[in-house]
């Protein structure tokens, strides 16, 4: 069994005024047997407000580090930025959206623990789940058939949101990515790499776009091209 004392929990945010105080509570309120909880947040430059939250935020809680960005650049920006104030030998990211519920978090934990895995993905597909949107269960499907194809591996989700790391793993990896196209570089750079995935099902309350979803058609299509980028030229 693998020895883990403190699990980072990294939350990018843009612009979550309405669920940023819910999930850090619900962060909080997590129990991981044994095992202290860092949260870093990374605020993208936000303009809605959620920046005036965190900093009300902050003054009441410990073990939260914030972040705040001056120009906003995207998600994988905010992930890069977060890595050097990492102090867990695990570490997870975490929406701020309430898509993904952090009681999910031990279970994603676990492979790791047991030494069955470097990294551990959530999968949406494998779990409880709101009713997807059509053409986006359609790109998911699609991304997963190429990564696999590609990469030779049978992963179910690899566009999941819910990604935990051994923190060697995560700090090893020269990531370029500032965007969403995040997802499709850390899975080839892993799958390249060989380190061992591990999925397990999570619980998944998708949004729709009137309810703040900020993952579009476009993003689909920058994935399909990433994905074989990363796999034959980087």
């Amino acid at each position: 069994m693998k020895k883990v004392k403190i699990l980072t929990i990294i939350i990018p945010v843009f612009n979550e005024k309405n669920t940023i105080k819910q999930i850090i509570d619900k962060v909080i309120k997590v129990k991981i047997n044994k095992v202290k909880k860092q949260i870093i947040i990374v605020d993208d430059c936000s303009t809605d407000g959620t920046r005036d939250i965190l900093k009300k935020i902050i003054k009441n809680k410990k073990n939260i580090t914030v972040i705040f960005k001056e120009k906003n650049e995207g998600k994988g920006s905010a992930i890069k930025t977060a890595i050097p104030y990492i102090k867990g030998e695990v570490s997870v990211i975490q929406d701020a959206d309430l898509e993904y519920d952090p009681q999910d978090l031990p279970k994603l934990l676990k492979p790791i623990i047991e030494e069955k895995a470097d990294v551990t993905y959530g999968s949406r597909f494998l779990g409880t789940h709101r009713a997807f949107l059509f053409w986006n269960y359609i790109a998911n499907k699609i991304l997963n058939f190429i990564t696999n194809l590609l990469f030779n591996t049978i992963l179910t989700d690899m566009e999941t949101c819910y990604k935990m790391f051994r923190t060697e793993v995560i700090s090893k990896i020269n990531l370029k990515s500032k965007g969403f196209d995040f997802e499709p570089e850390i899975t080839a750079k892993i799958l390249k790499n060989k380190y061992k995935i591990y999925e397990v099902p999570i619980n998944y309350y998708g949004r729709s776009y009137e309810e703040g979803k900020k993952i579009r058609t476009k993003d689909g299509f920058i994935a399909f091209f990433k994905i074989i980028w990363y796999r034959f030229f980087d």
